[in-house]
């Protein structure tokens, strides 16, 4: 299946036998410092289930900036945040919220703090997936390290379907994008929908932006939202310095006890 039509990435489902379809929009929002109102805008208009948040504001009044985003997106605060130094979860009143957990992963000196907001949602009655939102670091090699570190917290022993969104800071080809793709589905790769690259909106010529799911998990499309309706080239341009990825995934039901 493909989808020539951008206006077809599947909406928000439950399916009869237990199984969701959920949208996923992974996006950094370089702590809300440029277009607010163009950031709603764009993400009410991909009208995502879970919202994955990179570089979230982290220092004073962090949290009135969340609920700022909450409120002008219809969405609920998860969890994440300065938290966990920057990666947040927002998502929507159909999720469950039935696990969260921030992690702060091993700082470099001289470099940033890292970390890690993650959850367990459920969607329906069985439908559970772990969520990450993760922003690796600038350096090449502090990078793949926490790739590995990543994908040591997979799968949640709640579920084990995941789903890893965030701002890698590395094309394909990267050490550390090989290392998770190598151990999950690269959604854009698997079901390209949408554009491509994701860094910059005004000259996009790289994808360092991803969704990664765990097998078992159906990716129905991903990609950069670029001329969805409601999603105007103006808006991405003047939101943030990054592009979106929104993906479209089949989630299984649990299997009956």
């Amino acid at each position: 299946m493909t989808y020539a039509d951008l206006a077809d990435l599947p909406g928000s489902k439950t399916e009869p036998d237990g199984s969701a379809v959920v949208r996923l929009l992974s996006y950094n929002v370089r702590s809300l410092r440029d277009d607010r109102e163009a950031l709603a805008r764009v993400i009410r208009a991909c009208a995502p289930d879970v919202l994955c948040v990179q570089e979230a504001p982290r220092f004073f009044r962090w949290r009135k900036y969340a609920a700022w985003l909450g409120r002008r997106t219809d969405l609920c605060y998860v969890t994440g945040g300065a938290t966990a130094s920057g990666p947040m979860i927002l998502s929507s009143l159909r999720a469950h919220v039935e696990h969260t957990e921030d992690v702060l992963l091993p700082r470099t000196p001289g470099l940033h703090r890292r970390g890690l907001a993650t959850a367990v949602l459920r969607f329906g009655s069985s439908a559970r997936l772990a969520v990450v939102s993760c922003h690796l670091s600038l350096q090449a090699a502090e990078r793949r390290a926490q790739a590995g570190l990543l994908l040591d917290r997979l799968p949640h022993a709640a579920t084990p379907h995941a789903v890893v969104a965030g701002d890698l800071n590395e094309r394909p080809d990267g050490r550390a994008f090989r290392r998770l793709a190598g151990a999950l589905q690269d959604c854009g790769a698997v079901r390209p929908w949408g554009g491509a690259y994701t860094s910059t909106p005004d000259d996009p010529h790289q994808r360092i932006d991803a969704v990664l799911a765990s097998e078992g998990v159906e990716v129905l499309g991903c990609g950069v939202p670029v001329g969805l309706p409601g999603v105007t080239g103006r808006d991405l341009r003047a939101a943030t310095d990054h592009l979106p990825v929104l993906a479209a995934l089949r989630v299984p039901a649990a299997a009956a006890a």
